[in-house]
């Protein structure tokens, strides 16, 4: 029956292994987003929890690889593990074109004017 336990393997793991579980799942929610898919939606396809999905975007050491590879394939069919990491996706690179064009905050009346022609 302990063989049936699941085991914490965090404290097992280097900090810098742990820091790569966290950019994995950052990496995966950034995916997820880029390609408008919600977290419920991509976990549904990867059948999964949504509670599973939310802990392997956090980056979860408990996550098996079967599970992150199953969540990969919901968001984005075809799409390799390596190509996620390099963030070959032309989604992604889309969502940080989005991101850079997002204004801090609205134009004054007077900046809107200034560029009236």
């Amino acid at each position: 029956m302990i063989a049936d336990m699941k085991q914490n393997e965090a404290p097992l793991l280097t900090p810098a292994r742990v820091r790569e579980a966290r950019e994995l799942g950052e990496k995966l929610a950034r995916l997820h987003k880029a390609r408008r898919m919600r977290q419920a939606d991509a976990a549904l396809r990867a059948g999964m929890a949504r509670s599973t999905a939310a802990l392997t975007e956090k980056g979860d050491v408990r996550r098996t690889q079967s599970k992150i590879l199953r969540f990969l394939e919901a968001i984005a069919p075809g799409l390799t593990l390596l190509s996620l990491l390099q963030e070959f996706d032309p989604s992604l690179a889309a969502l940080r074109a989005r991101e850079l064009t997002q204004r801090i905050r609205p134009l004054s009346k007077a900046e809107l004017g200034e560029l009236d022609f």
